[in-house]
């Protein structure tokens, strides 16, 4: 018998319209949450690793051997000399940038009261190419290398009042143990991604932050940015052996991604929502299995009648087949294409999770702006695709297997 099955299943679907849509809206929200889920969690990986790479880590940082296993005592004493460790990593073949930082524990004395904030000596100059604090500065200017200026976050200035011109004493602890305090005044008032660095941190010149913390000539860190095409963990560990070679310099010397248990936990979450998103399909699909299980057995004397004319069991299957093949292409287009443009819209005005975000410590920005990407989106067109259609396989081979003469009698 010649039939041409995909007209057939084509015409099938329309014989109950409303049944067709049902299956086809089951795939399509699947789809589109899938998608918009993806980008997401696609979003805060590219952002999370943007805001390690600039504000925190570098690519790769540099570190006394010594310095983690004390880190809970702020160990300032543990510090790299910038003039010798520098030179001899920025000659590192695929290093692209370097600068120094020195990160500490703070407290500013206003109205008689100490607030505590994180300090962070950098280098503006050699930082540029980490941080564009030309972006960031809301209010003022960048602080002047050799000025006792600051530049503060936009949350922590306005929890105390604070503005362009004001001068704030900053205490804290030296390298040496001992205490020491000086006034520095705010040049510049920046509102950074992350929501934890505008509501604590303040920014001081590197070498006016040598001078409060005793440790002229000295860093907490070095961190560094690596080429394009060079990979972090090799240039790292070039890096600490020119270290040891050139300098008999022990250093703990790591690339980024094994800074930061956060980052592997959202990469490993990831991978976890793919299989979600799997199940997700699974489940849309089962409006598919269920309908296609009430055609066979509605349409059980047209079964009867096309086998009797000739139509093979494999037949029958490959037009059930078709028909929810033809249902699931309706969908996951309808679908995607619907996660695609809500994608699009929130890459304009972006998703806010400040108020979410003001609690946790964590280095994702407040504000996530998902961009649409041109293969997640195909890939959920395809697997929608694949897992619905498969789907029709149970109901398609019982189909397959009714006897003629069983289906010619049945009511």
């Amino acid at each position: 018998m010649t039939i041409k099955l995909p007209a057939v299943a084509f015409r099938n679907i329309f014989r109950n319209l409303r049944r067709s849509i049902l299956s086809a809206v089951a795939i399509a929200v699947s789809a589109m949450s899938i998608m918009a889920l993806l980008a997401l969690l696609e979003c805060m990986e590219t952002d999370m690793a943007k805001n390690l790479t600039s504000f925190y880590t570098g690519q790769i940082r540099i570190r006394n051997v010594d310095y983690e296993k004390y880190e809970r005592y702020n160990p300032l004493h543990l510090s790299v000399d910038i003039a010798s460790v520098l030179p001899v990593a920025e000659s590192v073949d695929g290093v692209k940038a370097a600068t120094p930082r020195i990160n500490f524990p703070a407290s500013l004395y206003l109205n008689e009261k100490n607030n505590g904030v994180l300090g962070v000596g950098i280098d503006f100059t050699k930082d540029a190419a980490f941080i564009d604090f030309d972006k960031l500065v809301t209010e003022g200017r960048i602080p002047n290398a050799g000025a006792n200026e600051m530049l503060m976050g936009s949350i922590l200035a306005h929890e105390l009042a604070l503005g362009v011109g004001d001068k704030v004493t900053m205490l804290t602890t030296t390298a040496t143990r001992g205490t020491n305090a000086m006034t520095f005044k705010i040049t510049g008032i920046a509102s950074f991604p992350v929501g934890a660095l505008s509501s604590t941190t303040v920014y001081v010149p590197l070498d006016r932050a040598q001078y409060l913390l005793r440790m002229e000539g000295q860093a907490q860190e070095i961190l560094l940015l690596t080429k394009d095409g060079y990979k972090e963990a090799d240039v790292a560990k070039d890096v600490k052996q020119a270290l040891l070679s050139q300098l008999s310099l022990e250093t703990e010397t790591k690339q980024w991604k094994d800074l930061n248990t956060i980052y592997s936990f959202l990469v490993i979450a990831k991978f976890i929502y793919y299989i979600i998103g799997a199940i997700f399909f699974v489940l849309g699909s089962t409006v598919i299995i269920n309908t296609t299980m009430m055609v066979i057995y509605e349409r059980m004397r047209e079964i009867g009648t096309m086998g009797a004319l000739g139509m093979q069991g494999k037949e029958l299957t490959k037009l059930f087949l078709l028909e929810g093949s033809f249902i699931s292409i309706a969908g996951s287009t309808l679908g995607t294409l619907i996660g695609v443009g809500i994608v699009f819209t929130l890459s304009k005005v972006g998703l806010n999770f400040t108020e979410v975000m003001s609690g946790v410590d964590m280095e994702i920005s407040s504000i996530l702006y998902p961009t649409v990407n041109w293969f997640t989106a195909l890939f959920v067109w395809i697997y929608a695709i694949i897992i619905s259609s498969l789907s029709t396989l149970i109901p398609s081979r019982k189909a397959s297997k009714i006897e003629i003469v069983e289906a010619l009698r049945y009511v």
